[in-house]
């Protein structure tokens, strides 16, 4: 996390599904101005990615924690940055979604579905409320990720490592890169990114 490129971070440990640590959050970014914001959170059912998996066995607790993760905190925690992404002369919001928010999925993974669709409901409603800011609000949903291979050992070996089958971070960041980039005349909405080998995006 400490990375010797001459940028400075300033890294904070903060529980996503507590809205207590949105104070703390503030505080850290005294009157600082942020000139792009990436939210990228979530959370899948418990056993979500398990062949035997039943939305029929969810726990309605465990349902109300990954909506309160996924979509409540993405409403309350942007919502809570606005005034220092308003300081910016070309301000961006960029919000990492999935393919699994898009119609017609075969996904059964009803929870986690539902806060993909309403991630982007959220995009879109935020986008109108700061147009008048000229503030950029996109959401980028990304299919299969290969999001366990470091971000430092290349595309190359994500491509390898899963036949082809799973989209490389750094395209992702490649995507980001481009909207940050573009002047404040721009506004990219959405950008979907299915893997090639993804069948239901």
């Amino acid at each position: 996390m400490n990375i010797d490129d001459g940028v400075h971070r300033i890294w904070l440990k903060i529980d996503l599904s507590s809205q207590t640590h949105i104070p703390y959050m503030l505080e850290a970014l005294e009157n600082k101005t942020i000139d792009v914001l990436i939210y990228n959170v979530g959370l899948w059912e418990k056993r979500g990615f398990e062949d035997d998996y039943s939305f029929d066995h969810d726990q309605p607790e465990d349902i109300a924690h990954l909506i309160n993760v996924n979509v409540t905190s993405t409403i309350t925690y942007i919502q809570a940055l606005l005034p220092h992404v308003r300081k910016s002369e070309n301000g961006k919001i960029i919000v990492i979604g999935s393919t699994a928010g898009l119609d017609h999925t075969n996904l059964p993974q009803v929870s986690f579905v539902a806060s993909k669709f309403g991630l982007r409901g959220i995009v879109n409603a935020l986008r109108e409320h700061v147009r008048k800011d000229k503030i950029s609000v996109t959401c980028i949903n990304p299919g299969e990720l290969a999001a366990e291979v470091p971000y430092e050992d290349g595309a190359e070996k994500a491509i390898t490592l899963y036949d082809e089958t799973r989209i490389p971070v750094q395209d992702i960041v490649e995507l980001a890169r481009c909207v940050i980039h573009l002047s404040r005349v721009s506004c990219v909405k959405e950008i979907n990114v299915p893997a090639m080998a993804d069948l239901n995006a």
